[in-house]
């Protein structure tokens, strides 16, 4: 019987692959903003209750956070090309049911599934890391990490055109239509990698994580509702922290978690997380308190007067220059580092905001907050996957990042309930209708300064290496091209790993031979393929004992122990790889 095997290397990865990727991101993040400029009138188009309406907001963002980590896991086992199809598909069959009702509860399904696409934006990060050249990698990442901010800045002006002359359930067929796009072009452009992890999905591992998460940010979301101080409340967040802390316990004892709570901890993750809540909260800050001031009728002392579409046209620079930040992130990291270019990041919405808190009484005033704050948040969200990419495995990839977005999207969602509360503690009443104040705008944006603030602090406090091989390139200070630079970084990072040839049995070398590097946990850390002359270069992540598993058609499967000091030397050894068997 002849041996084979499933693992195909990805074709040639073309230069469509990025801006694919990057429309798939910014089509899922416009499910998040889709519904904005009708949010007031939902409870008439719906038939309910406000409070009720809400709940069209609130399952979307309750399932894109349960998905980004569920999605990244299985990514890193099955496929992040597969699982980035599907969670496109599952997201164009949710705007189609939204596209055909106006009944609540079928609306919420409708809307639960389009939440469900979030997963896309980590998985496309890291497709990107098992695909690309290590000198495109960062301004490609970053354009992925801003596609969030990208999507749900363009798509309010975009939504408020349509709502204002169009029925509002032409904003689903518009989603479904870009859906679709999204999934051509990825199905046409991208292909799949050969990346996988090891292990087997944990099932009670995603249970027990979207039951955490579904009841901390159910009373998040709606604690403004129910009272902060409500037993429903406060019920809700001690159930959460009892069935987290119990999650956490069972997944560190699993040998293939659904999260790897051990690398999580790591200071270079964990910090990199917790920036990513705070840089969260400023952004949605921005989202909530300029649409509303400048769509306040002048009547009131301090609104602009202007329009639904020409306030979400003020408003879209925000995404506009997130876009255009990402190739100038690309040459600020690669002479200073993501951590650095997080701190600038940061530093620039503060600035903004700060600035913010006295430019509130013209319209173009609007437009200059919007494009700074987009530059500052641009630089913080293209810094977050590089950071997290630099930390944990090549096999962790999509996990690690789902759970990174899923950080945002918690600091967005506590951004909605604090401002939404501040907002409407702050309005005062006119003809029987709250509307917000100056100060509430005004407290708001003092709220984002301080969150930022407290991200700062934390990203000051990322060691300054995060892995190996970006130690290596932070010790290359030099002024180079960014192709002297790429070269520069992986000579140095083949020197901590392991290096040799592939072999067959009469000691010929054998060809694109998989090459596979397992630490002593049983996870891949890296993987490559033997090169004409059976060379094979692997980097390692971190001192210790791996195994090195060698297969090619034709040949038998080899697995070689060995172990790596961490040093700043290769560790030599050539796989000899047996012939094959042939069973009767």
């Amino acid at each position: 019987m002849t041996h084979t095997t499933t693992d195909q290397p990805a074709r040639g990865a073309s230069g469509a692959v990025v801006p694919v990727l990057a429309f798939a991101g910014i089509v899922v993040a416009v499910m998040q903003t889709l519904l904005v400029p009708v949010i007031k009138d939902l409870p008439q188009l719906l038939g309910t209750e406000p409070s009720n309406a809400t709940w069209v907001l609130t399952s979307t963002l309750l399932s894109g956070a349960v998905a980004t980590p569920i999605m990244g896991r299985l990514g890193d086992l099955y496929g992040k090309r597969r699982m980035l199809i599907f969670s496109l598909s599952v997201m164009v069959v949710g705007a189609l049911i939204s596209a055909l009702t106006s009944d609540l509860l079928t609306m919420i399904a409708g809307r639960t599934l389009q939440g469900f696409a979030m997963g896309a934006i980590p998985l496309g990060i890291g497709l990107m890391r098992d695909m690309l050249p290590r000198e495109k990698l960062p301004s490609a990442m970053a354009l992925m990490s801003s596609s969030i901010g990208v999507g749900g800045g363009l798509a309010l002006p975009a939504a408020a055109l349509v709502a204002q002359h169009a029925d509002w359930h032409a904003l689903f067929y518009g989603a479904a239509g870009l859906g679709v796009v999204a999934i051509l072009l990825t199905l046409f452009v991208v292909p799949e990698t050969s990346a996988r992890a090891a292990g087997t999905f944990d099932v009670l591992g995603a249970i027990g994580l979207s039951v955490g998460l579904v009841l901390f940010l159910l009373p998040i979301t709606k604690g403004s509702d129910w009272g902060w101080t409500s037993g429903t409340t406060l019920g809700l967040f001690a159930a959460s922290a009892a069935v987290l802390l119990l999650w956490g316990v069972m997944e560190l004892r699993l040998k293939a978690p659904l999260v790897d709570l051990r690398t999580t901890a790591r200071p270079a993750v964990l910090f990199t997380n917790l920036a990513s809540i705070m840089v969260g909260v400023s952004f949605y800050v921005v989202s909530l308190v300029l649409p509303q001031l400048l769509q306040l009728p002048k009547a009131t002392g301090y609104g602009l007067g202007q329009s639904m579409v020409t306030a979400g046209l003020l408003v879209a620079p925000l995404g506009l220059t997130m876009m255009l930040t990402a190739p100038v992130y690309a040459r600020l990291s690669a002479k200073y580092g993501p951590k650095t270019t997080l701190i600038l990041g940061m530093l620039i919405i503060g600035i903004g905001y700060g600035a913010g808190i006295g430019l509130m009484s013209a319209a173009w005033q609007s437009l200059v907050i919007s494009v700074v704050l987009g530059a500052g948040i641009g630089l913080a969200y293209s810094s977050l996957p590089a950071l997290i990419v630099g930390a944990v495995p090549a096999s962790e990839t999509g996990a690690a990042n789902g759970l990174n977005t899923l950080m945002r999207s918690i600091g967005t969602s506590v951004s909605s309930a604090v401002i939404g509360m501040v907002l409407a503690n702050t309005a005062h009443t006119v003809g029987g209708v709250a509307v917000p104040t100056m100060h509430g705008f005004r407290v708001s944006f003092l709220i984002a300064t301080g969150a930022v603030a407290v991200g700062l602090v934390l990203a000051l406090m990322l060691p300054r290496r995060s892995a190996p091989a970006a130690e290596a390139a932070q010790h290359t200070r030099l002024r180079a091209s960014s192709d002297e630079d790429a070269a520069l970084a992986h000579a140095e990072e083949v020197l901590r790993g392991f290096r040799g040839r592939v072999l067959d049995a009469a000691g010929l070398p054998v060809a694109r031979a998989k090459v596979t590097l397992i630490d002593r946990r049983g996870r891949q850390a890296g993987a490559t393929l033997s090169e004409a002359d059976g060379t094979y270069t692997l980097a390692v992540p971190a001192e210790g004992a791996y195994v090195l598993a060698a297969k090619a058609a034709g040949h038998g499967p080899l697995a070689s122990s060995a172990s790596h000091t961490g040093d700043a030397h290769a560790v030599d050894l050539d796989l000899s790889l047996p012939a094959e068997t042939v069973s009767a």
